[in-house]
């Protein structure tokens, strides 16, 4: 079910014409290039997918966003999908910027950032560079930033509906990479299932890339083979892992999006990114004069992040915990991490009375997994 919004796909990328530009005279003759005049107001921003933006996943969502900034009077929206982390990426940035007329950037993969970001900003100081991640730091390019949102309690509250219908007490998750993000989204899920029954355990599988359709199906079969009767997941599109998974007759948590029509009776909720805030925010500052801050958080009592409406397989009991906790969140001050606690290899993280806020910076450093997680992460 493709969104209605995307536009036609063409079959020439900007970077088949930037190639052909650095075909006539080299890569450094699209820089050279007028940058295009624009109406007196008009504000041009171009937004970058590593992947298809009918993904039902990670792009769909930074799309959905994109389609949001669309209805901004004074706004034009380029895009780009199936764009590599590769110099494929600072190709695409320049084709926007020298050809759109481009002033502001959104490329939304995790892997832009380093080196193709930090190359390509200081080269267009006029221009600002949003990126999707936590990896800004001072001493980066001051006309760079990053944005991302705390969708850990988007997980754990996946996983306060997955311990209310647990049957085997074994949930599983299908993750890319074991990066923190990652990691503190499997932790997450883990601990909100434990909210329910302590005696839960959550199996992870790592597929090594963001998107492996093949890895991510065969992941989801090894996980229900082991017993795990909910399973969610953090990759780019999870409608693979989604409909393997209830196929098997699995539950599901979603992520990134909605994808309740994939699976209607065993769809449970979803931590979903609310990126249309995200973006038709920074896109009015920008309007208005005002600069962006390089580095922004925020999480469901910001509206960063929202939950997917909970399925019918959800029991009441499970909905009035569900509800009541998600307010807890929603007023701030809520922890998923808090102590007494330790990592799966016998490590305390967290001490008696020790908490993290979901605004802690350590949590952007987080390299364990917790106890009652069956895996490791190298």
């Amino acid at each position: 079910m493709p969104a209605p919004y995307l536009l036609p796909r063409s079959t020439l990328s900007r970077r088949d014409l930037l190639r052909g530009t650095a075909a006539l005279g080299g890569a450094a003759a699209l820089s050279a290039l007028p940058r295009p005049l624009r109406a007196q107001g008009d504000l041009t921003v171009g937004f970058l997918y590593v992947g298809p933006r009918d993904d039902f996943g990670y792009n769909q969502a930074h799309a959905l966003g994109a389609a949001a900034v669309k209805e901004i009077p004074g706004v034009i929206v380029v895009e780009e999908e199936n764009v590599p982390e590769t110099n494929d990426v600072q190709q695409s940035m320049e084709s926007m910027i020298n050809l759109d007329g481009a002033a502001l950037l959104f490329p939304t993969s995790f892997g832009y950032f380093d080196p193709h970001i930090l190359t390509t900003a200081p080269k267009y100081p006029d221009v600002r560079f949003q990126h999707c991640g936590g990896l800004w730091t001072e001493g980066h390019p001051a006309n760079a930033g990053s944005y991302f949102g705390y969708i850990g309690m988007g997980q754990y509250l996946n996983g306060v509906a997955a311990g209310h219908v647990t049957k085997s007490k074994k949930i599983g998750f299908v993750a890319a990479k074991p990066i923190p993000q990652v990691l503190l989204n499997i932790n997450s899920f883990l601990l909100g299932a434990r909210a329910v029954d302590p005696s839960i355990t959550c199996q992870v599988i790592f597929t090594g890339e963001w998107s492996l359709a093949v890895k991510e199906a065969e992941a989801t079969h090894a996980l229900v083979d082991a017993g795990c009767d909910v399973i969610t997941c953090h990759v780019d599109g999870p409608k693979v892992v989604v409909e393997v998974a209830s196929g098997r007759g699995a539950y599901v948590g979603g992520y990134h999006a909605d994808q309740s029509s994939l699976a209607p009776e065993l769809y449970l909720t979803g931590a979903e990114w609310n990126w249309a805030k995200v973006y038709t925010d920074m896109v009015t500052a920008t309007l208005n004069g005002e600069p962006i801050p390089n580095f922004v958080r925020g999480g469901l009592a910001e509206g960063f992040v929202k939950m997917s409406p909970l399925g019918p397989a959800v029991p009441d009991a499970g909905r009035a915990q569900f509800e009541a906790i998600k307010a807890e969140i929603e007023k701030g001050g809520f922890s998923v991490i808090k102590g007494p606690l330790k990592d799966n290899q016998g490590n305390v993280v967290a001490t008696e009375g020790q908490a993290f806020l979901e605004t802690d910076p350590v949590l952007e450093g987080m390299s364990y997994l917790v106890d009652g997680v069956l895996g490791a992460t190298s």
